[in-house]
């Protein structure tokens, strides 16, 4: 993680229900840098034909109270030492190890995942992409990176390569090689395990939502549009999900270019260069790519995370939104000095410049991808330090975390055409069970 600075494209937002138009991926710009484009450079007319003429329109629907109270939480059941504790967690804990690139430590890592996705998960599709490059700190010799891909499609999409468009969570899950015995858990160990929370706690949903759990044909359910004064019932869309975990995004000496986002920049590279089949309704798996969130140095109390582009400042005031919900409805527990872990809902367009931190975002973004950046400034004080380790994560700010990413995935996904799992459905079994670890 670098503190320098980077920027982005175009702003939408809407009300209660949404229609999302994605930036459509485009060529790498030549002009040195991260730079993209100004927005004050193009007419507004010209922005707004952009948003309404590129990209596939995804519905994004708020969650009823009654839905978000009822999300999965990472502390439910006093189940606080299966999931995010830092010391016996089954997500957290066993990631809370150094996992430099090549090494034994980062192979396990690399277990953890497959085996969670393998045994709680089965309905995810799991891939490798795995990728070598020579570092400063190896010479000539080729190190290995490995970047995770777990997948879920709808069922539309199943067996049509090109066809759905994937809200796309993400963090890098590899550690910094010096100093040595440096963990990183807020960078990113506990975004890694707050990503394997959101998805067992979305695949419920996705299961009823896509008509799944009754033994079927898997067709997805038909939602009813309330902005239709005949109830009309509308099809649900081609929308899934993805988690990216992404090996390589720290320096091995001191960070540049190319001694940094190794697995980040061989992934966008790949994806970029990769046809989909002919007809298909996207060119290339950049262009599925709905949205790119992605989470980097969170644990640490007090974050305060800023809308850092005014491109995706909608998505910012989504998940602003749903944080502020959750707070009143006493569904978080931490309780932050500036009251918020996303402060900045309501920032205007006028106040958004051109920086951004340099993550593992860049790749994609320089290819067109719309990007929401959730990192916080300033950074923890135990940033690349030894400190950055199990005992210096804040417990609640991890649970809230976990919470607030998971409504905004399921909002994303529009689960809320579907009724949330009674009580005594989780109890006959509708709640996904706890595996092994």
């Amino acid at each position: 993680m670098d503190t320098r600075f980077s920027n982005l494209l175009t702003s939408h937002h809407g009300r209660r229900r949404r229609r999302i138009a994605p930036v459509p991926a485009s060529r790498p710009l030549t002009s040195p840098g991260p730079l993209l484009l100004s927005t004050t450079h193009l007419p507004l007319l010209l922005l707004l034909l952009l948003l309404l003429f590129t990209g596939t329109t995804t519905a994004y629907t708020e969650l009823p109270d009654e839905f978000l109270s009822s999300i999965s939480s990472p502390s439910d059941g006093g189940n606080d030492d299966l999931d995010l504790d830092a010391a016996t967690g089954r997500l957290l804990a066993p990631l809370l190890i150094p996992r430099v690139p090549g090494t034994e430590g980062q192979a396990r890592a690399q277990e953890h995942f497959v085996r969670f996705f393998r045994d709680e998960l089965p309905q995810w599709d799991v891939s490798w992409y795995n990728s070598t490059a020579t570092t400063p700190a190896t010479g000539d010799r080729q190190l290995p990176f490995a970047n995770l891909l777990f997948r879920r499609d709808p069922p539309a999409a199943r067996g049509r390569p090109g066809t759905a468009a994937y809200l796309t969570l993400v963090a890098h899950y590899d550690s910094k090689i010096k100093p040595d015995g440096f963990i990183g858990a807020t960078d990113s160990a506990a975004p890694c395990a707050m990503l394997m929370h959101v998805a067992r706690s979305v695949e419920e949903h996705l299961v009823r939502l896509w008509g799944e759990g009754d033994g079927g044909d898997a067709v997805p359910r038909r939602r009813r549009d309330d902005d239709n004064d005949d109830d009309m019932l509308q099809p649900e869309g081609h929308v899934g999900i993805q988690i990216l975990l992404l090996d390589g995004e720290e320096a091995f000496v001191s960070w540049t270019d190319t001694d940094s986002l190794y697995g980040a920049r061989a992934l966008a590279e790949e994806w970029d260069n990769t046809a989909n089949p002919a007809l298909s309704t996207y060119r290339n798996p950049l262009g599925q790519i709905s949205l790119f969130v992605l989470l980097d140095l969170l644990g640490a109390a007090d974050p305060s995370v800023l809308s850092y582009f005014q491109t995706t400042h909608w998505a910012y005031r989504a998940l602003a939104a749903v944080e502020s919900r959750m707070r009143g409805l006493g569904l978080l527990e931490s309780a932050p000095r500036q009251g918020a872990f996303l402060p900045q809902g309501d920032k205007m367009a006028n106040a958004f410049g051109r920086a951004g931190v340099q993550d593992d975002h860049l790749p994609f973004m320089r290819r067109g991808v719309p990007i929401l950046h959730v990192i916080p400034t300033p950074f923890p004080r135990v940033w690349h330090t030894l400190d950055d380790d199990g005992a210096h994560l804040d417990p609640p700010t991890v649970r809230d975390w976990a919470r607030i990413v998971t409504a905004f995935a399921l909002e994303w996904l529009d689960v809320s055409s579907a009724s949330p799992p009674s009580a005594s459905e989780r109890d006959n079994g509708a709640r996904i069970e706890d595996g092994p670890g």
